[in-house]
């Protein structure tokens, strides 16, 4: 930082003023071949871009958070990350924070373009936040989790996630080291809550509040059978969670509490194809609906 210029403003300040302003609803981006049909729009790289700047102007205004889901845009090729990088330029034009679906995960130089990629400002697909796969270790990911906070960004970390195929792997105990007796999934919670806490003992900005490095939690699962529990959090620095599956997939969100317990303060509830597939006509009205059941459940 050079002398004379503003303090970034951590990811987790910028969040915390969404809550606040707009609630805690975010809306994915998800063109899927059977919606982009169901808006009447063609299954291509131009029809995924109509149907994600749609979704971004009728989320302006209603929500402070937007989704999209990198994999939906990557399928068309270098004609789908323009179309995304077009979708992304409308949603920080109009002011809502970005988290980029993409669940990137790779290690040294690696792993370190791709945060270049998506957590540099003034490149073409910037996010605010980013979703990172932990699987050769959190450390693996220092590149991304250092280039994120040196920008004002934000990390969401895989931890437990709703598809039944990952639970053997998340639930496994870890062996050895200072996690040893831990889930896999309460291992990397763990270790997103050190680092948050030690980010936010050095920082001279705000004592308390949201950290900047998040974790996935899935909404439809039992989460004491990953070993977490969610009715003990501690540290005055709170781990943000992005949480899919209300809606659609089954998640109640007059849950969210009992779900998240303690960390229900800081989950972005996370909803696509429930909002989506009021189609282009009616989304608006979807979105409005779904912030004010979220917002009636925190009071």
């Amino acid at each position: 930082m050079t002398a004379g210029s503003a303090a970034v403003v951590s990811f987790g300040e910028r969040l915390e003023r969404v809550f606040a302003s707009r609630g805690q609803l975010c809306v994915g981006i998800d063109p899927h071949s059977w919606l982009l049909r169901e808006w009447n729009l063609p299954d291509t790289a131009a029809g995924a871009e109509s149907f994600g700047r749609a979704v971004v102007a009728a989320a302006a205004g209603r929500v402070g958070l937007v989704k999209p889901q990198v994999a939906f845009y990557e399928r068309f090729g270098s004609a789908g990350f323009v179309a995304l990088e077009r979708v992304l330029a409308d949603a920080r034009a109009a002011g809502l924070l970005v988290i980029g679906d993409a669940k990137r995960g790779d290690l040294g130089t690696s792993v370190e373009a791709y945060a270049q990629a998506w957590l540099s400002p003034g490149s073409p697909l910037e996010v605010d936040a980013l979703t990172l796969a932990a699987y050769m270790g959190v450390g693996s990911l220092d590149s991304p989790l250092t280039l994120a906070a040196a920008n004002g960004k934000g990390v969401f970390l895989l931890a437990a996630t709703s598809n039944p195929e990952a639970a053997h792997i998340q639930q496994a105990i870890v062996a050895d080291g200072p996690q040893a007796g831990s889930s896999v999934a309460r291992a990397v919670l763990d270790e997103v809550g050190q680092r948050n806490a030690r980010a936010g003992a050095a920082s001279a900005r705000v004592p308390t509040g949201l950290g900047s490095i998040g974790v996935v939690l899935g909404a439809t699962l039992d989460l004491a059978a990953f070993g977490i529990d969610v009715q003990h959090v501690s540290g005055e620095f709170r781990t943000p969670v992005l949480a899919p599956g209300f809606g659609h997939q089954g998640g109640n969100i007059m849950d969210l509490i009992s779900i998240y317990g303690g960390y229900a303060g800081g989950v972005i509830v996370s909803e696509s194809r429930s909002v989506l597939s009021a189609g282009p006509h009616r989304i608006e009205e979807a979105i409005e609906r779904r912030v004010a059941e979220v917002g009636a459940v925190r009071g």
